[in-house]
Parts: C-alpha cells; structure tokens; sequence
C-alpha cells in the first residue's frame, strides 16, 4: 500500500511485489551498487545481473556507446557466478527486498544446473530465463528464436526449479505471441519482454563498427513502441502475467505498458542516466492511479480502450 492510499500491489506469476516496478537485468547490477542511492524498498524488486555457473568475462572494449533515443551494448553477460553471487552478493541486499535472479547458459544443461543452485537461497524469490540475449556468440538468443528450442529450455529448466519461473523474450522473432504460448505450455509462469534488439553503428571517420563485437543490443526509449505493441499482442495470447521491458524512462511510460497489459514493468537503460528512476516511477504510477480515482494499480492492468470499443 502506497503512502498516498492506492494500493499499488501486484502479483508476477507467483512473486508478490509491493509494486509493481522492477529493476531490469543487466542494468542494476547486484543490486546493492544501488543501495547508496535509493532506498530498495520502495521499489517492487530488481532483477539481479545474469549469472552463469562460473564466473564469465565479458567482450572487449568498446562495448557500450549511446546512439540516438537509446544506447548499444555488447557486454556479453560478464558475472561474477553463481557461487559469489549467493554467498557474496545476497547478503548485502536488506531483508524484505525481492531479489529476482536470472539465469543464463550457453547450453540447456547450464541453464538448468544455474536454476537449480539458485533455488536453494532463500533469498530469491523467482527466476527468470535469459534466452533472448542478443550479443553473446553462443546460447542466449539462439534459444529464444526456435520454438522447438525454446520450449526445450524451459522445459529443462522448469523441471529444476519450483520457483517461480519467467522467460525474457527476444523480440528478434517472427511472432512473439507464438513464442509466449510456448513458454506458457511449458509450464512458465510468467513473460518478460522485450529483451534488447539486435542492432550496430558505425563511426564514419574511422570506417568502424561501434563496437567491437560489431553487433549488439539496442535499448532505451526508441525501441518503447516496438515493445508495447508486443506487450499488447502477447496479452491477447496467452494467461500468464506478462512484465514489460522497453524504453521506460518515467511514470507515463510504464503506465502505458500497465494498460496494454503487463502486470509489472521492468526500467533498464533509465537506470545509467538517473539512479533514482525506479523509484520516482513507482511513485508516480501511484500518483497517476490516485488521480484517476483508482483504489488499486491492478486495475490498470489490461484496461486500454480500443477505438470502437
């Protein structure tokens, strides 16, 4: 319950948020790098830093740079592991802070195994599937693009954990709807998307890549429409809840992904220009809730208008 009476609680298949703003993967860290500048209370919960079973380093420089309406990356998943993670890591994040972990592997067995470690800490509330990152030469979004590969995965990874599992989809596919009914029948209990789209630029004066993996993901506001509109068409697809990734840099963006049907959202490259943007849009999804004479957040899960309707 929010301090100005809306109760912004949610639900994301299974984690009970307080609301229902999460910290996306990849752009938060472990979580604990935030603590100096906000309280992780007040937000819904994050999304730790992908992990794999040993610690991994990341592509060579350059691997970030800003480019119109967003930024490139192609760090590669560097983590410290699965192991530093749980006994390093967790303990420095406060009790009563919802920490969501992702998993990440370059084969199915990986996956499973990293799932399967991380569901003996008490301290994580749910999993969620990296199986759409676009920058890593092997695994990641080579299994988010098959369907028959995808529901391998979560399948593999759904039978190694009972926590409660969400998939991060790619949205360098022919239809997202058709892979989100995959993970639903597979026994997933939730959706995140989208992860980043895969793109590159080019610095004409030296006639290179950007980057120095060449490719990488694109993130930030320019990619928000492309993911409402998959938000939207996943919603009409499948029944379990869905989290909404894509460019949300403030309050009116996320309530945006609320009404096209996601039942929490998740800030990502908002987080590199503003460390308090998680909290000041949680605070605003209240403001916005109270101003339209709402009780709860929930109700503006789903509810867009269509022309006609």
């Amino acid at each position: 319950m929010s301090a100005r009476g809306v109760d912004t609680s949610t639900n994301l298949g299974g984690i009970a948020l307080r609301n229902p703003v999460l910290a996306a993967s990849g752009t938060f860290g472990y979580g604990s790098e935030f603590a100096p500048f906000i309280d992780l209370r007040e937000i819904g919960g994050f999304v730790a830093k992908s992990l794999t079973l040993e610690p991994r380093f990341g592509n060579p420089p350059p691997r970030i740079a800003e480019v119109a309406s967003g930024m490139l990356n192609a760090i590669s998943l560097e983590n410290v592991g699965v192991r530093a993670f749980v006994e390093e890591k967790l303990p420095l994040i406060p009790e009563g802070v919802t920490v969501i972990a992702s998993a990440f592997g370059t084969e199915m067995g990986e996956y499973a195994e990293v799932a399967r470690r991380l569901s003996e800490s008490p301290r994580v509330a749910g999993l969620e599937i990296n199986a759409s990152c676009p920058h890593v030469k092997s695994g990641g979004i080579e299994f988010g693009q098959s369907p028959e590969v995808l529901a391998e995965l979560v399948r593999s990874v759904r039978e190694a954990t009972k926590l409660p599992l969400l998939v991060k989809l790619s949205p360098n596919v022919t239809s997202i709807a058709d892979m989100a009914r995959v993970c639903e029948a597979e026994g997933a209990d939730g959706v995140s998307l989208i992860n980043a789209v895969q793109a590159m630029d080019v610095d004409i004066e030296t006639r290179r890549p950007l980057l120095k993996n060449v490719l990488g993901g694109f993130s930030g506001p320019a990619i928000r429409p492309i993911a409402l509109r998959m938000v939207w068409q996943v919603s009409q697809a499948v029944s379990i809840p869905i989290c909404g990734i894509g460019g949300i840099l403030d309050a009116e963006d996320a309530v945006k992904f609320l009404l096209c049907g996601a039942s929490a959202v998740q800030v990502g490259t908002a987080n590199y220009l503003n460390p308090k943007a998680t909290v000041e849009v949680a605070a605003g999804i209240a403001a916005y809730a109270e101003r339209c004479g709402l009780a709860r957040v929930s109700e503006l899960i789903g509810a867009l208008e269509l022309p006609g309707s």
